[in-house]
């Protein structure tokens, strides 16, 4: 739970630093941006991997690049809904995205789960040795 919470400071200061660097968002108050944070988790939850797949030939075929614009219009459509929260355009979204985006990325590269151990994944394999008779085990 704590993780949670953590992450969702840290989105909430990410959009309050973005509407401090483009010109093109605005956010009324720290109340704001913390349901507009909230939102867009839980956009972020539900709706993007459905977005994500579903436009994944597109993503392909930018070299991920689209996956930015996904991220804009998750932006927009949080704006839509947060009253107090504004988003000029396409542009500012985009921008505004993007910082939000690389500010939560090096944050969670600081958090660590309850257990201390860091949040990235390890990549899961199994270590084989060859056996005298050429197997595998």
């Amino acid at each position: 739970m704590l993780i949670i919470v953590t992450r969702w400071l840290v989105i909430t200061v990410a959009i309050l630093l973005a509407s401090m660097m483009v010109s093109g968002i605005r956010v009324e108050s720290l109340t704001t941006a913390v349901v507009a944070a909230a939102i867009l988790g839980v956009i972020n939850v539900f709706l993007r991997p459905v977005l994500l797949i579903l436009t994944l030939p597109l993503t392909i075929l930018t070299l991920g690049v689209f996956a930015f614009v996904l991220n804009a219009l998750m932006l927009l459509l949080v704006a839509y809904f947060v009253p107090g929260f504004e988003v000029d355009g396409f542009f500012s979204a985009f921008l505004g995205a993007l910082i939000i985006s690389i500010v939560s990325w090096i944050a969670n590269r600081f958090i660590k789960t309850p257990d201390g151990k860091d949040n990235r994944r390890k990549p899961e394999y199994i270590d084989l040795s060859q056996g005298d008779d050429g197997k595998w085990r």
